[in-house]
């Protein structure tokens, strides 16, 4: 793509790496895992158990549903970036025991589909997450509903010259069990609009097509469960 907006080239050559990211990740998760195990055996007298609990770190895989651009001319309609896995990561700052402003990265790779083309992209989500958590009165004291809100940023990479970035926000929510008073797992689902003003006016396909996105709005779905650590 041939794009007059500029991508946060800072943020994201820092982490556009796939084997790189993937090995951040598996290594983030290892070290969730045994902090939990350890906060579980050292966190057992009451001046421990009383002190506020201030940062969150998840890791997260998902799966994310097909994103359809509406393109407005011939061969095709519509312009499908197809429904894949996903994983990532999110970090958060606890305002108090049941509200928390997180930043979450998650990765998508996948392909586009526009007529016989399929191409093979990138996605990368950068969101600012607001989490509110709901500790039941009536119910175990383990599980915690929430709802969250979250807006940022979307990165979409086809190659060097054929990406696009845009304003992207979320609604969702989902269920925290926490094992210990350190550890838990976090289940959520969230609706993801992506905001594609001003227009994709130049998006090179197979075969050298060039495909116009012109959609104000489009959005895809996305269902994540992974370990927190919190500390």
């Amino acid at each position: 793509m041939n794009n007059t907006v500029h991508r946060p080239e800072v943020v994201l050559q820092c982490i556009l790496s796939h084997l790189g990211c993937l090995r951040l990740f598996v290594f983030v998760l290892m070290i969730i895992l045994y902090s939990g195990r350890l906060s579980s055996q050292t966190t057992t007298d009451d001046q421990a158990e009383s002190k506020p609990l201030r940062f969150d770190v998840t890791a997260l895989v998902g799966y994310r549903t097909r994103m359809l651009f509406p393109t407005g001319h011939p061969p095709s309609r519509h312009l499908v970036l197809g429904a894949k896995s996903s994983y990532g990561m999110a970090i958060g700052v606890r305002l108090d025991e049941e509200n928390l402003v997180e930043f979450r990265w998650a990765r998508q790779d996948t392909h586009v589909h526009f007529a016989s083309s399929n191409e093979k992209v990138v996605l990368d989500q950068f969101h600012g997450d607001f989490t509110h958590e709901y500790i039941l009165e009536e119910g175990p004291r383990w599980a915690r509903p929430f709802v969250m809100g979250s807006a940022g940023a979307t990165h979409v990479a086809g190659g060097a010259n054929n990406s696009f970035t845009r304003f992207s926000f979320g609604l969702g929510g989902g269920i925290k069990v926490y094992f210990t008073r350190h550890l838990g797992l976090r289940m959520q689902g969230e609706w993801l609009p992506l905001v594609v003003e001003p227009e994709v006016t130049s998006f090179v396909c197979g075969g050298g097509c060039i495909v116009h996105l012109s959609a104000r709005l489009v959005s895809q779905g996305e269902i994540a469960v992974g370990p927190v650590l919190r500390f």
